[in-house]
């Protein structure tokens, strides 16, 4: 069975299994904290008027059935649950089939959740962690070798995530061709972290330089995923050291983090052991008992799956040569064999929503309090924060909305939830201005952001500078029946 499995893959699958279930755990604790006060039975977009709508077959998901908001927590706690025991390597010790029944069961969870979280859940990574789930399914327990036709298959998947987002680059704006791409990323990204700051003020040499070595992570290494040995696991170790510097400058959600574990199916043990030795210098463990061979209905289900990924394969890989490349879509309602890629184009300009509330009985002009976002900038004196591996999906939204998208009808329910006082969506903010009562007017002005000097960070001890550019939503109040007025 040479051809079909090997024991030279152990560790890479550990981390598969782990890291996935890892990810999946923070995507299930997401849920509990954040659906019921977004896409609940009182939030702003209602499961329930989604299925009413959009059948079965164009969304899979348990909640065609029935959906309420203790069904949700049920379900995203079991899979939080059965995620922690694929985290302490549970199932892993059991029969092959263990793993795998795990694994399709966070698979069918998390994509009865995706299906139905409308624009909530409209990002490429929750497609990706919906087809990485899938796949490591069937990447076995420890009692059969790693079947190698799943580790060739997971390599297709980080070739697919890296060069897709490098071709889209080139064939998107120019400020990629042209390397002034990073003048501006770090200060325009979603959602900057403590360290975008320090980093959008390094020399623009340096910025050139990251964006060559984008390109070059991007558009060369994925092919050398498929090398011989040890020329896969530098490639992979370079993917991962490109994910790292994203990881640390950023707040992409569990983009970085499941791209990092992915790139794992690519490195063997021998490179594993080598940079163990690196690391804590020493004697090595006595190597682990070999595995059996797998059995025949393990082989036959594997090589059945990996035909069917291979014969859907053939829309992204068509994707890919097309000049007008799709980004993050998905050719099928179970999100599996996607297209992927990230920033066709940098915005040179960051915009910001400031949403204020005012409780006086006429919206007097030096009346309004802002409402501070936990992720967003706003308060110009704020460090941003760390929140990633972690996903703010409002937060995310008011990016998208600063930049004139047209799906604003969230964001109406979201102002109607604030004007009622709504403690679900308030406690989705880091700063409510009107504790004891909600306001009796709310208005959005629309500002430009941009990272300050530091001279200006020294003498107005602020990190961001803005200037007014207009008003996106007037002063608006609930007529006499909020509950009516916010529900239509």
């Amino acid at each position: 069975m040479d051809w079909f499995a090997t024991g030279d893959y152990d560790i890479a699958r550990e981390i598969l299994q782990r890291g996935i279930a890892a990810i999946f755990l923070i995507a299930f604790v997401s849920a509990l904290n954040q659906f019921p006060a977004l896409l609940g039975d009182t939030g702003l977009l209602p499961v329930r008027r989604f299925t009413a709508v959009v059948p079965f077959r164009r969304a899979p998901s348990l909640f065609h059935w029935r959906y309420s908001d203790r069904m949700l927590r049920l379900v995203a706690g079991l899979g939080a649950g059965l995620s922690a025991t694929v985290l302490l390597g549970l199932p892993q010790l059991g029969p092959a089939w263990l793993p795998m029944l795990v694994f399709l069961l966070l698979f069918a969870a998390y994509l009865s959740i995706v299906n139905v979280g409308q624009t909530f859940y409209s990002f490429g990574w929750e497609s990706l962690l919906v087809e990485a789930g899938f796949v490591v399914a069937f990447l076995g327990s420890t009692a059969v070798a790693t079947p190698i036709p799943v580790l060739l298959f997971l390599r297709w998947l980080v070739f697919r995530l890296e060069f897709g987002a490098g071709l889209i680059k080139l064939r998107g704006g120019r400020e990629w061709r042209d390397l002034t791409a990073l003048y501006y990323h770090h200060e325009t990204q979603p959602m900057p972290n403590p360290v975008s700051w320090f980093v959008h003020h390094l020399p623009r040499w340096f910025h050139r330089g990251e964006v060559l070595g984008n390109h070059a992570v991007q558009l060369g290494l994925p092919v050398l995923l498929f090398a011989p040995q040890p020329v896969a696991s530098i490639a992979a170790g370079l993917i991962v050291l490109s994910q790292l510097w994203l990881v640390l400058t950023g707040n992409f959600a569990w983009l970085n983090w499941i791209t990092i574990v992915l790139a794992a199916a690519a490195v063997d043990d021998a490179s594993f052991h080598w940079l163990g030795g690196l690391v804590v210098p020493g004697p090595r463990d006595a190597p682990a008992a070999a595995p059996g061979e797998p059995p025949l209905w393990f082989v036959v289900t594997v090589l059945a799956v990996t035909t069917l990924l291979l014969v859907l394969s053939y829309w992204p890989a068509r994707n890919l040569l097309r000049r007008r490349q799709l980004m993050n879509a998905s050719f099928n309602p179970f999100h599996l064999v996607n297209a992927y890629g990230a920033f066709g184009t940098v915005t040179k300009e960051r915009f910001e929503v400031i949403v204020e509330g005012s409780d006086t009985g006429d919206p007097d002009p030096t009346a309004w309090r802002a409402y501070e976002f936990r992720g967003k900038p706003g308060d110009p004196t704020r460090l941003p924060g760390q929140f990633a591996p972690y996903h703010l999906r409002l937060d995310w939204l008011m990016w998208f909305l600063a930049l004139g998208s047209r799906d604003t009808h969230w964001f109406e329910m979201f102002l109607a939830r604030l004007l009622q006082g709504d403690p679900a969506t308030l406690r989705m903010l880091a700063h409510n201005p009107f504790p004891a009562h909600p306001p009796r007017y709310l208005r959005a002005r629309l500002f430009r952001y941009r990272f300050s000097t530091p001279a200006e960070r020294r003498a107005e001890k602020v990190w961001w500078v803005r200037t007014e550019v207009g008003t996106l939503v007037p002063p608006v109040t609930l007529p006499a029946d909020p509950v009516t007025a916010a529900d239509e």
